[in-house]
C-alpha cells in the first residue's frame, strides 16, 4: 500500500551531498500512500454519527479506517460498508475484543467480511490476564484464534500496549512470551509505537527484530511530558522508524490519538497531514 523503497540503483538513485557534506533528501523517497485512521480516536462522535463522521474523515484524506471503539460492531455493518465505498473508504482490518473472539468468532468473522477487512485485531488484554497465570492461560486461545481465522481466509494480528513490556511471566516480558509461544505465520504484530517506546522499548530495534511479522503500525506522537498528541506535534521521528529494514513489508499506518481533544477533527487533520508531507 505504499511506495516503499523506490529508490533507483545506481549514481541515479544516489542522493547528491550538499557542500557541506550531508545528505539531501531524495526526490524519490518512500511515502505511504493510503493513510489510516483508528477509529477509536474519534469513537465519541463516531457513535453519535458514523456515517457523518466517515465523511469527514474522507473529506479530511484519510482512505483507510481501522474500526475499534464508538460502538461500531453493534452497528449494521452493511450501512458502515455502503458508506466506506460511497466516500471512498476501505477497512482492512478491524478491532475485536478478546471475550468477542472466544464467545462469538463466527459472528466476528462474518462481521469483518461484511465491512470488508481481511484481518482481525486483538486490541486490548484486561487486568486479569497480565499476571503469569493470566498470561498463560490466554496464550493458547490467541494462538487459536490465528489458526481459526486462518482457516477462514482472514489474518489476525495483536495490538500491544505497554504492559506487554514492563509484565512478565515464565522469566520474560509478557511480549516476549506470546512472541516465543504463537506462530508468527498466524499471530501478526499491529506495533502501537508510542506505547512501545512509552513502556522504554527501542522502538527501532523493536522492528527490525519484528520485521516480516509486523501487520501494521498505529502511529501517534510523545511530547516531551511523555504524553500523547498528534503526529507531528511530539519528538517521535516517524521517518527514521519507517526506513527501518524491518518495516519495509509494513503495508498500513493508522493514526490514533486514544486522548485526541474535542472536537477530534483538528487534531486527526495535524496527523494526516503530518504523514501526508513525510519521505523516508
Amino acid at each position: 500500500m505504499m511506495n516503499r523503497r523506490n529508490v533507483l540503483a545506481g549514481a541515479a538513485g544516489l542522493t547528491a551531498l550538499s557542500l557541506t557534506g550531508r545528505l539531501v533528501p531524495s526526490a524519490s523517497a518512500a511515502q505511504i500512500d493510503a493513510i489510516g485512521l483508528q477509529l477509536y480516536t474519534v469513537r465519541d462522535i463516531f457513535e453519535k454519527d458514523p456515517a457523518g463522521t466517515l465523511e469527514k474523515v474522507a473529506r479530511i484524506g484519510y482512505r483507510e479506517v481501522e474500526f475499534g471503539g464508538g460502538g461500531y460492531d453493534r452497528m449494521d455493518p452493511a450501512m458502515l460498508r455502503q458508506t466506506m465505498d460511497r466516500h471512498g473508504l476501505r477497512s482492512p482490518s478491524i478491532h475485536v475484543g478478546y471475550d468477542q473472539l472466544l464467545g462469538q468468532m463466527d459472528q466476528s468473522i462474518a462481521m469483518a467480511r461484511t465491512l470488508g477487512a481481511d484481518t482481525i485485531i486483538l486490541p486490548y488484554m484486561t487486568e486479569e490476564h497480565r499476571t503469569d497465570r493470566g498470561w498463560e492461560a490466554a496464550l493458547p486461545n490467541i494462538a487459536r484464534f490465528g489458526t481459526t481465522l486462518k482457516k477462514a481466509g482472514l489474518g489476525f494480528a495483536y495490538h500491544n500496549h505497554d504492559f506487554e513490556f514492563t509484565g512478565r511471566s515464565g522469566g520474560v516480558s509478557l511480549f516476549d512470551r506470546l512472541l516465543r509461544e504463537t506462530d508468527p505465520e498466524t499471530v501478526k504484530i499491529e506495533l502501537d509505537l508510542y506505547w512501545a517506546v512509552f513502556a522504554g522499548a527501542d522502538a527501532g530495534s523493536l522492528i527490525d527484530r519484528l520485521s516480516s511479522r509486523l501487520y501494521s503500525f498505529h502511529v501517534k506522537d510523545m511530547r516531551a511530558d511523555r504524553n500523547m498528541t498528534a503526529v507531528g506535534q511530539g519528538q517521535m521521528d516517524f521517518a527514521a522508524l519507517f526506513k527501518r529494514p524491518g518495516a519495509a513489508g509494513v503495508r498500513h499506518f493508522f493514526v490514533e490519538n486514544d486522548r485526541a481533544p474535542a472536537p477530534y477533527l483538528p487534531d486527526i487533520t495535524t496527523s494526516f497531514n503530518t504523514l501526508r508531507s513525510l519521505r523516508f
